[in-house]
């Protein structure tokens, strides 16, 4: 059954007299993506940042699960259940995939400190890594670098990562950009399958991706939402259309 597991109301992020996001709220479901789109500079990672915890809101709150989590540190809302990724790939390139993904499921250990018995020994730790990355694709890249596999697998690292914290809303700013096409259908693949368990939120330029992707858009522009609503309703509203300089979102262009 779904049920609400972020909710933010009245988000509000001034920088002296900017408002780079302004009275912004949204609910993140279980088994949905809710897209925000929007031209640069519309708050979309603002946004992100806000429910986060990488930035600390001006005004507004964030819930997540049931509790109120504004203010808190990044650190602290991650344990609380939240994961995400960044615009810039973040991974260990120095490690294998296994390490990497590893490292992330430590991090969650209730005796993560234990600096004189070897992490291979920790079972439950070894059993989340192994399945963030059979759940992110990459179960025959295991031992490979993360520093020799492809630009899209990196990506897909970096979710695995991600998972192997067991977070129950992920945060994805912009998880398919420098991807070529079938690296792109292999991530939105693999966001498909995650969703039945989490709520997510999805900032993406690929507006075919978002069309195929997302449940729920919300439109920003210049800090503020423009519009709210189902894929079909934001294609037909007039000032998202205006706001894209007339194009009609969703739709390939000349």
């Amino acid at each position: 059954m779904s049920e609400v597991l972020l909710s933010a109301r009245g988000l509000t992020k001034r920088f002296g007299g900017l408002a780079a996001v302004n009275d912004v709220s949204i609910d993140l479901w279980r088994g949905r993506i809710h897209a925000v789109i929007g031209p640069n500079g519309a708050g979309k990672s603002t946004l992100t940042n806000l429910l986060s915890g990488d930035l600390p809101p001006t005004s507004g709150s964030v819930v997540l699960g049931w509790q109120d989590v504004t203010g808190w540190s990044p650190e602290k809302i991650s344990v609380q259940g939240l994961g995400r990724s960044y615009q810039k790939t973040n991974i260990f390139l120095p490690f294998t995939v296994w390490e990497n993904v590893r490292l992330a499921a430590q991090s969650r250990a209730p005796h993560a400190f234990r600096w004189l018995r070897r992490a291979t020994d920790f079972v439950a730790v070894n059993a989340r890594a192994e399945s963030a990355i059979e759940l992110s694709g990459l179960k025959n890249r295991m031992r490979s670098m993360a520093g020799t596999i492809s630009h899209g697998e990196q990506r897909q690292l970096e979710i695995a990562m991600t998972l192997a914290t067991d977070p129950q809303v992920l945060l994805l700013d912009e998880p398919l950009a420098g991807m070529g096409a079938q690296e792109a259908e292999r991530m939105i693949g693999l966001l498909h399958g995650l969703k039945k368990k989490h709520g997510m939120l999805l900032v993406e330029h690929d507006m075919d991706a978002v069309f195929s992707l997302a449940d729920q858009l919300t439109v920003m522009v210049n800090g503020q939402v423009i519009a709210s609503g189902t894929p079909a309703q934001i294609r037909l509203d007039a000032g998202v259309q205006a706001a894209y300089l007339g194009e009609e979102i969703g739709e390939e262009q000349p």
